[in-house]
């Protein structure tokens, strides 16, 4: 499905023509490769010269961004060989590696790297609608095995077993009849969208629909009040939403002359971002971004340049590019965050290679890494408002923060450097990996310890200590076994700790394979950079992706006022005993599912999916429920089950969907997931549009809710 301003521009013209280039993987791995630009404009299809009929292709929603000449590691390597101007990479959502080319003329590479961010652009912008009639082509195009641009009733019925849709043969013909408007016994594109819209008619959301309209076929403006104050459990501006709604989503032009919803607006307003779970507003900036460092939570990558385990991992530099332009689904842009970015020196040099890296971090980042203490912050850590733009370095430091305001210099020999925390905590827990060995205590230079400003990294010996001789400035790592014994021993203290300094958690050093904790304990704490593998997919990481997906994306998140205040006392073993204590009732209908992917490729067979609850939060709150399993249908599953949880803090809490597809002998298969905070769940019917394993979205995949909360218990 073409859409007609794409067809006349000239670089996509030249893509769909098609361009030999080389695709590269190393220095030494090179290959030719045709690639060309499918008519729809939403594919990219490639094969090599000697692959007889065996072609791949991609989608061009797979790909987040395209960068111009040497900006990937592979690339680089080969800067002696091609000109930046022949060179771009096309980088991929989610953890696939980058595809890097070289095209035949800087002319050609040209074409493609505006014809892909115009394709993506033009993606971006797509509404609603457009994506749906886009998804549909798509799959009209896999099931026109033949390729004449026709599909007869077998062909129909093979794609429905793709699509997931387990179809009563009869129900189908008679569907695929009723599109088959030119009565050729066969179904052309336009037809297929007709039959697809028919087959995926919302039987649950027309239900709601006629529950409120008065004359069973449109909503007026008044039936459309009382739907925003009794379904969707809203209460101010309903009369002027209510007008606002049909504006932007009501499709017929005669409806909106009358004030008046149809069915499809109601359906378009329902799958919309401003339908969607997660409150729009919330997605937004919208914090008090003045506040001192400590009284935020910073998301935070451990050992960021690990591609894969601790111990054999790749080490790239691709991963903090990664993390830093991808960060995967709607994450944390750091290139477009303008907050401070924390770097964790784990600091293994000689005094002289020390000074060495001193050098290269104040060429190599100018301005932007913070040299001097800010005027006028005597006795507080800056806020990320005061931080703008800059890059703060944590590591040892010679003598204090005060000391280098009076320009007074210790030895350089004074101060030792250990090789970070996280080799010490692991000597301490006698994990002696072949991989890991302590070396003797160095000095530290002056020039690296000069680099270092407000997070003077200091062991910690215990929270009497610190609340007597720590300095604001002075940060402490724990690995995360030793930060539970801490909460467990003293989870009061570790809160009020964490109200003036910073402290950084990070994973036991017994996860070689990259695995991760759980961080929401850690946050419960009110630790602030608690540090994940975001390298490793599964449950905590779809908490930080939660958790930082507020706030405009921006990495940090403020910490609830109960977590800021010195003279406020919280334990989160012992919520109910804290002023303001108000514990919620959260009550979630779960209606329906709508078009989940399949997991299983195998011949024929169908999801049987079931959808889990789980909120995450201070121990009290910890719960999980599900719903019973709907037998073979993944295309519109319809549970109608409603679950309920108390919830003690829920400033502190996280809701975690997740669908699984059932399986009565071994472990469940995983579907899909939707994570969010508590504090952005917004009330009434609600669609969940779920995320892949890695985070990256799965449209049309979602699921469709009633959220209620209530004060109380």
């Amino acid at each position: 499905m073409t859409q007609p301003h794409l067809s006349t521009d000239a670089n996509l013209q030249s893509m769909q023509v098609g361009s030999i280039m080389r695709k590269v993987k190393s220095r030494a791995w090179k290959k030719q490769r045709y690639f060309r630009l499918q008519d729809d404009c939403a594919t990219i299809w490639y094969k090599s010269k000697k692959a007889g009929n065996a072609h791949s292709t991609f989608s061009i929603s797979d790909v987040e961004a395209v960068r111009e000449g040497h900006q990937s590691e592979v690339l680089l390597s080969i800067a002696d060989e091609f000109p930046p101007d022949r060179c771009f990479t096309l980088v991929f959502r989610g953890r696939r590696g980058n595809l890097d080319l070289v095209a035949e003329s800087a002319e050609e590479a040209q074409s493609w790297v505006k014809g892909m961010r115009k394709l993506i652009e033009n993606l971006e912008n797509m509404n609603e609608r457009e994506r749906l009639d886009q998804w549909i082509s798509d799959w009209f195009k896999k099931a026109d095995k033949n390729g004449d641009g026709r599909m007869n009733f077998k062909e129909v019925q093979d794609l429905l077993k793709m699509m997931n849709v387990d179809m009563n043969e009869h129900h189908a013909l008679r569907l695929f009849t009723m599109a088959d408007k030119s009565q050729s016994g066969t179904l052309e594109d336009d037809e297929f969208v007709l039959f697809y819209k028919m087959l995926t008619q919302r039987e649950e959301v027309l239900r709601i629909f006629q529950d409120y309209s008065s004359d069973g076929q449109t909503l007026s403006c008044r039936d459309l009040e009382e739907f925003l104050r009794e379904g969707q459990l809203k209460q101010d501006h309903v009369q002027q939403h209510s007008m606002e709604l049909i504006e932007q989503y009501e499709p017929s032009d005669t409806a909106k002359m009358r004030q008046a919803m149809t069915i499809d607006g109601f359906q378009m307003y329902l799958l919309s971002p401003e339908g969607s779970i997660f409150n729009p507003a919330m997605l937004e900036q919208h914090q008090d971004m003045s506040q001192p460092l400590s009284h935020y939570f910073i998301s935070s990558s451990h050992n960021t340049y690990l591609m894969g385990d601790q111990i054999r991992g790749h080490s790239s530099v691709e991963a903090y590019i990664r993390y830093k332009h991808t960060y995967t689904h709607k994450h944390i842009h750091i290139s477009t965050s303008q907050y401070p970015v924390i770097l964790s020196i784990e600091n293994h040099c000689s005094v002289e290679q020390q000074g060495t890296m001193a050098q290269h971090l104040t060429r190599i980042l100018g301005d932007k890494l913070l040299r001097n203490a800010l005027e006028g912050k005597g006795s507080d850590l800056p806020s990320p408002e005061d931080l703008k733009g800059k890059i703060l370095l944590k590591g040892k430091k010679i003598g204090g923060l005060e000391r280098s305001l009076d320009g007074v210099v210790e030895d350089s020999l004074a101060a030792e450097v250990s090789d970070e925390d996280d080799a010490a905590e692991i000597e301490e827990e006698n994990l002696h990996n072949d991989s890991i060995r302590r070396k003797p205590k160095q000095g530290l230079s002056k020039e690296l310890s000069d680099c270092v400003v407000y997070c003077k990294s200091v062991h910690f010996n215990s929270f009497k200590h610190s609340r007597i001789h720590s300095k604001f400035y002075e940060i402490s790592s724990f690995a995360e076994s030793k930060a539970k014994k801490h909460m467990k021993d003293a989870g009061a203290e570790f809160v009020h700790h964490n109200v003036r300094q910073l402290t950084r958690i990070y994973p036991n050093g017994i996860r070689t394979d990259s695995s991760n904790f759980n961080p929401q304990e850690m946050w419960s704490a009110g630790c602030q950079i608690v540090a994940l593998n975001f390298q490793t997919a599964g449950m905590e990481m779809d908490l930080n992706d939660g958790l930082f997906t507020q706030n405009g994306c921006c990495g940090y998140v403020l910490k609830p006022a109960f977590m800021r205040s010195l003279e406020k006392r919280f334990d989160p073993e012992h919520p109910e005993i804290r002023d303001g204590y108000r514990p919620v009732t959260l009550t979630i209908k779960v209606i329906s599912g709508q078009q989940l992917p399949k997991v299983n490729l195998k011949e024929g067979s169908i999801v049987d999916p079931l959808v889990r609850v789980e909120i995450h939060g201070v121990p009290k709150d910890q719960a999980r429920q599900e719903t019973r399993h709907i037998d073979n249908n993944g295309f519109n599953p319809m549970w109608h089950e409603t679950l309920t949880f108390t919830i003690h803090v829920p400033e502190l809490a996280l809701v975690r969907f997740v669908v699984e597809d059932y399986d009565k002998t071994t472990k469940n298969d995983f579907i899909g997931q939707y994570t969010l905070p508590f504090s952005s769940l917004q009330q009434g019917y609600r669609h969940i549009h779920l995320l892949s394993k890695d985070g990256t979205s799965i449209p049309p995949s979602s699921l469709f809710v009633h959220i209620r909360i209530k004060e109380g218990t």
